[in-house]
């Protein structure tokens, strides 16, 4: 077995005692939470800290909750209390999906949502839900607070706009309109315990003046994805807004810009949705890996982009 070079280890009680642990160790110390990806990476010799600062301990950090039309998430919410949320599974549907195929049960006990944004990794599955929910990070340190848009926080592989001495507390997001959801896809060789050969999370929010046979095509057990698009395109279905957020696309999770002069009070139809698609590959910069070759990465962001839009107005129909 092999056997870890850390010296230090150190259970914290707060915050402000994290931060100056940090503070006074520097680049010797990191902070660990559920340490799935940690632990991984220091047998990897990704990183190799001399001490390692847990945050488990602290109160407070781990909560779902809504006030004031934000949904808010502590940090330290492990992805399994996320998968048991009602709330997250009313209001943030693409999260959910994320989380409830993110490793193993055991995993989802232990690894934090702040942990898996801080690993930044390409593959975070956590990450293009909450783009597409313009989520927020709230950062502490020693000065204080500041909050930052989550498409800003990340910076490459491993790398995010968090300093060295701050501690990432919550992630917020808009509560949704009742008009709006979102879907995620996790696209893997097999059905768990897999990182993503693309990830694609959309977030619909539509002016429905006339669902057509919408509904009805939905309900048929053995409809397909094909009949779905014609029956939207019969439909008087308006895009209010569509988002679009892409895993394994980029360098980093990757927000798709420039939809809103698209889509915006647009004839939601299969053709809008090739617009999109196209966009999105346009942003995108996949690459060849040994888990998927890049022509199959953009296929794919064909193909689940508009299957998502399908999904989340299943969802939304649900509602009406």
């Amino acid at each position: 077995m092999m056997k870890l070079k850390v010296k230090e280890y150190f259970k914290v009680k707060s915050i402000e005692e994290a931060i100056n642990l940090k503070l006074q160790y520097g680049e010797k110390a990191m902070f660990i939470a559920g340490g799935t990806d940690v632990i991984v990476g220091l047998k990897n010799k990704k990183w190799s800290p001399e001490v390692l600062i847990s945050l488990n301990d602290i109160p407070g950090l781990s909560y779902i909750k809504e006030e004031n039309g934000t949904v808010k998430i502590g940090a330290l919410t492990t992805h399994r209390e996320i998968e048991r949320s009602s709330l997250i599974e009313k209001k943030i549907g693409a999260l959910m999906d994320a989380v409830k195929n993110l490793g193993s049960v055991q995993i989802r006990n232990v690894a934090t949502i702040g942990g898996n944004l801080c690993n930044a990794a390409p593959s975070a599955d956590t990450a293009p839900p909450l783009l597409v929910h313009n989520a927020f990070v709230t950062l502490e340190c020693k000065g204080g607070r500041r909050s930052l848009p989550l498409e800003e926080f990340f910076l490459g592989p491993g790398k995010t706009a968090k300093k060295e001495d701050e501690v990432l507390i919550e992630i917020s997001l808009p509560t949704p309109p009742k008009t709006a959801k979102s879907a995620y896809w996790k696209h893997t060789r097999r059905a768990a315990l897999e990182l993503p050969i693309i990830g694609v999370a959309v977030y619909l929010d539509v002016d429905p003046r006339e669902y057509g046979r919408l509904q009805q095509v939905f309900d048929l057990p053995d409809s397909t994805w094909d009949d779905q698009l014609r029956a939207l395109n019969e439909s008087e279905v308006f895009c209010k807004e569509l988002r679009v957020a892409l895993g394994v696309a980029a360098p980093i999770p990757l927000k798709v810009k420039d939809l809103d002069g698209i889509v915006k009070d647009k004839h939601l139809n299969d053709q809008l949705l090739s617009e999109v698609t196209d966009v999105a590959l346009q942003k995108a910069q996949v690459r060849d890996s040994w888990r998927g070759a890049a022509w199959y990465r953009k296929e794919m962001i064909k193909v689940l982009t508009k299957r998502l839009v399908l999904i989340c107005l299943r969802r939304i129909l649900k509602e009406v």
